[in-house]
């Protein structure tokens, strides 16, 4: 058994995957995901797992060069960022998802609760 970091082994294999500018979601658990974008469903019910629960265990786990946020997206939301940002607006956004490796479905019920991240290198 892994002693820390990720349990979740679908959710380990994509980010094991992951090459520079390679993109992901981190979702809430309304957002529309295109049927051929793989998803590793965490959500249980609304609000468990929470959307800034997510993102702390996975940018633990990823190197991240920026993100991609919606403009309508809630100033507790964007706090939570600090790599570089470029905002968008929501209907955006959901074009870019069809571009991601991957999305992280989590049971956020806060609306625009969404991040595009783009893997960046540690070295």
């Amino acid at each position: 058994m892994k002693k820390t970091g990720l349990l979740n082994p679908a959710l380990n294999h994509m980010i094991a995957r992951l090459g520079h500018t390679d993109t992901f979601v981190i979702a809430d658990c309304g957002l529309p995901i295109p049927e051929n974008i793989p998803v590793v469903d965490l959500a249980l019910t609304f609000g468990i797992p929470r959307f800034q629960d997510v993102v702390a265990a996975v940018f633990d786990e990823v190197e991240v060069e920026s993100v991609v946020l919606a403009q309508e997206t809630p100033e507790e939301v964007r706090a939570l960022f600090s790599s570089p940002t470029t905002y968008v607006d929501h209907e955006a956004l959901k074009r870019l998802i069809p571009e991601a490796s991957f999305v992280i479905r989590t049971g956020e019920a806060t609306p625009f609760a969404n991040v595009i991240v783009r893997s960046g290198v540690p070295f």
